[in-house]
C-alpha cells in the first residue's frame, strides 16, 4: 500500500510501498501533524525538512547497528522487534551473513581433528561459472 508524502528540498511527492500497519501508523500521524501550522513530518535537527541523503545516512545507520547487534549473537527476534518489523520472517530478507560469520558457523560444525581449509575452485570450474 503506497503513501505519499513530501521529502527534500523542492517538496516532491514520494511514494513509499509499506504494509498495511506501518501504512496505518504513518496516516495517523499525517492527520496529527496536519492540525499545527508548523508541522513537518520527518524534520531535520534544524527543523528543516529531511533530504533523501539524510535518509540514506540515518538507514545506513540502522542497518549498520543492527548487523553488530547480529554479530553480537542477538537473536533475530529481538532484532526484528527493535527495527519494528510485524514478522520475523521481514527481517530474514535483510540479513546477510558476513564472511566472519560464515567461518565460525563453519567452525562449528567441522570435525574437531580436522583443520578448516577454504574451498579453491580450479580453472575448469571457473570458466564453466563464467559461461553460465
Amino acid at each position: 500500500m503506497p503513501i505519499k508524502f513530501s521529502v527534500g528540498t523542492g517538496a516532491r511527492n514520494a511514494r513509499f510501498p509499506c504494509g498495511p500497519r506501518p501504512a496505518q501508523i504513518l496516516k495517523e500521524w499525517f492527520r496529527e501533524i496536519d492540525a499545527r501550522e508548523d508541522a513537518m513530518a520527518f524534520p531535520n535537527i534544524r527543523r528543516a525538512p529531511l533530504t533523501r541523503f539524510a535518509i540514506h545516512l540515518l538507514l545506513r545507520k540502522a542497518v549498520q547497528a543492527a548487523m553488530a547487534l547480529l554479530q553480537a549473537g542477538v537473536d533475530l527476534a529481538v532484532i526484528a522487534v527493535w527495527l519494528g518489523h510485524e514478522s520475523i520472517e521481514t527481517t530474514n530478507v535483510y540479513v546477510h551473513a558476513n564472511l566472519a560469520m560464515k567461518k565460525k558457523a563453519l567452525a562449528k560444525i567441522q570435525p574437531m581433528d580436522t583443520p578448516f581449509r577454504r574451498f579453491r575452485p580450479d580453472d575448469r570450474l571457473l570458466a564453466f561459472l563464467e559461461a553460465l
